[in-house]
């Protein structure tokens, strides 16, 4: 199974030991899955979890929020969209959609209510959130 993981979701998995996120997180480290990012994902992910409301919250210093990165780009898969989409109101959305459209993605996971959870499903690519998506997981693996 390949998925793209939102931003909201990484944060979300550090910001709580507990919750969805960090349980997807563990699938992750587990390889339930396999996980699809784009230079996109990743630069935007460094760049929200620097944010001085989230760094209050998770605590993490510059050094660990970059241990971090580093993680997810040596174990996850690489993808380098072509396609260019259109899809969602919020334009830093669609490079999530991109990722998932050119990587072959099963899943795109977030907790974005307003933009892309309401998609719903775009060529194929299911839009779900976390606890939608550790339900259908957890079906797979029976």
């Amino acid at each position: 199974m390949k998925i793209v993981l939102d931003a909201n979701v990484y944060v979300s998995g550090l910001l709580t030991q507990r919750g969805n996120a960090n349980q997807i997180l563990a699938y992750w480290q587990d390889n339930r899955f396999e996980l699809l990012v784009s230079l996109e994902i990743i630069t935007e992910l460094s760049r929200v979890l620097r944010y001085p409301h989230l760094v209050k919250i998770h605590k993490k210093s510059d050094a660990e929020i970059q241990r971090f990165i580093h993680l997810i780009q040596k174990h996850t898969t690489l993808v380098e969209p072509v396609e260019k989409v259109a899809v969602s109101a919020d334009e830093s959305d669609n490079r999530y959609i991109e990722c998932a459209l050119d990587g072959g993605a099963d899943y795109l996971v977030t907790g974005d209510k307003k933009h892309l959870l309401p998609i719903g499903v775009y060529r194929g690519i299911k839009i779900v959130s976390p606890v939608v998506f550790l339900a259908l997981a957890q079906l797979d693996s029976k």
